[in-house]
């Protein structure tokens, strides 16, 4: 049987979702099975062999679906390797630097055993969700800062330090 991942996401505006799908679309090029679903949609998390937990960041804070995800399966999350990432950085410095986790995404890190964390950019565009976010383009902070050759690395690498299904 072959290794079932499963790709969770935190988004409000969807760029973390669209990250997550070119994750799972970069696993499966890998000969992974594996899906991408919302954080908040997900009843269990036994059907899989690994999991992948993506979360965006707003105001230094990890997305609330992805917090509440982790610890709704913290007990199955522990059973199975686990990789985080969040995205947000709205310039390119996720690209041209290691960008530590935030507070809380540290936090749930130390409570379940963590394979890797990796921060992406993030993309902020017009018609974006929320006072903050609305802001941040009247201030000309828009733009999308996504690194897709990153994110697929970053999946490459996971594929291979999967365990057989």
């Amino acid at each position: 049987m072959p290794t079932r991942v499963l790709v969770a996401y935190g988004t409000t505006n969807g760029s973390t979702a669209q990250i997550a799908e070119t994750v799972t679309e970069a696993l499966l090029k890998e000969g992974v099975t594996a899906e991408a679903r919302p954080a908040r949609s997900v009843t269990s998390v036994a059907p899989y062999h690994a999991v992948i937990v993506g979360g965006a960041l707003y105001a230094g804070r990890w997305h609330r679906d992805a917090r509440r995800f982790l610890r709704r399966h913290r007990r199955d999350l522990a059973e199975r390797p686990l990789w985080l990432f969040s995205s947000g950085p709205l310039d390119a410095s996720a690209s041209e630097r290691d960008i530590p986790p935030v507070p809380g995404v540290r936090r749930a890190m130390h409570r379940l055993t963590v394979m890797e964390h990796a921060t992406f950019g993030g993309r902020l565009e017009e018609g974006a969700k929320g006072r903050i976010a609305r802001m941040l383009l009247r201030s000309g902070k828009g733009g999308d800062f996504r690194d897709v050759p990153a994110i697929e690395e970053w999946a490459r690498h996971i594929a291979a330090g999967l365990p057989p299904g």
